[in-house]
């Protein structure tokens, strides 16, 4: 099976000295085993799969047997961009070539090569390689123009609240440490670490009544190699008496 089953979640109750609590939820959903089966739907097989988790982990998180208490889910989502419909565009002028191996008549190889041009070559996708010609389109604007494939999270809408996205893909960077900026031609880069949080979590950030900016959802590291996955920040300010009252204060920072 190429579905790899593994779940991560670790669950904390934070209580203030003021005894107002939330979750803070740590995950890590499965990753798109193949950029070939991902291209081949849209939405993916891999969507579908993490779609599951996650809500299955929103379940257990408002558990009527536990207090329900604000929470925030962070952490390597694996959520991509819509493989198909990036394809599409990015090549829409591009014909497509199809390698098959010789013994099983599989489909091993796609090359995606401009009409005219001398046919020049566009794309290429295999099971673990997903190289464009042109990586600036990651980046330029922080990539933001890419942003309307991000589609994974929006039918939790409902559920969870994420704060605009202004920085680039957070992954696959190289782990070459002079190519900090650099992607790496595994994967279709895209913003797989998030922080999300539940609505009324959003109470709990303390929102500046001028205009100094102290809400930020932001990278680490833009410019120096950080490993494959760019870390993601969320700093905010707790509003004084926000947030729900807890009786039972003795369970303070237990894992479940």
């Amino acid at each position: 099976s190429f579905i790899n089953l593994k779940l991560f979640v670790y669950t904390f109750n934070f209580v203030f000295k003021i005894f107002y609590a939330f979750d803070l939820v740590n995950i890590h959903l499965f990753h798109d085993a193949s950029n070939l089966i991902a291209w081949e739907t849209s939405p993916s097989v891999y969507s579908g799969i993490r779609h599951k988790a996650l809500g299955y982990v929103l379940d257990r998180i408002i558990d009527q047997r536990f207090e329900k208490v604000s929470y925030f889910v962070f952490g390597d989502f694996n959520f991509r961009l819509d493989a198909k419909a990036v394809v599409e565009t990015l090549c829409a002028k591009a014909t497509m070539q199809t390698i098959r191996a010789a013994d099983t008549n599989e489909v091993v190889k796609l090359i995606f090569r401009e009409s005219d041009n001398d046919r020049k070559v566009m794309l290429q996708l295999e099971k673990k390689l997903f190289d464009y010609f042109n990586q600036d389109v990651f980046r330029d604007n922080n990539g933001t123009a890419l942003l309307e494939f991000d589609r994974e999270l929006s039918v939790f809408k409902d559920r969870l609240y994420e704060l605009d996205i202004s920085f680039p893909p957070s992954y696959p960077y190289s782990e070459d440490s002079s190519q900090g900026k650099q992607y790496m031609n595994t994967r279709c880069p895209a913003w797989c670490d998030r922080i999300l949080m539940s609505h009324s979590a959003k109470e709990l950030i303390l929102k500046s009544e001028n205009d100094e900016k102290i809400v930020i959802y932001d990278h680490i590291g833009p410019n120096v190699c950080m490993g494959d996955h760019k870390p993601v920040f969320l700093s905010f300010r707790i509003a004084a008496g926000a947030g729900k009252p807890i009786a039972n204060v003795h369970k303070c920072c237990v894992v479940q």
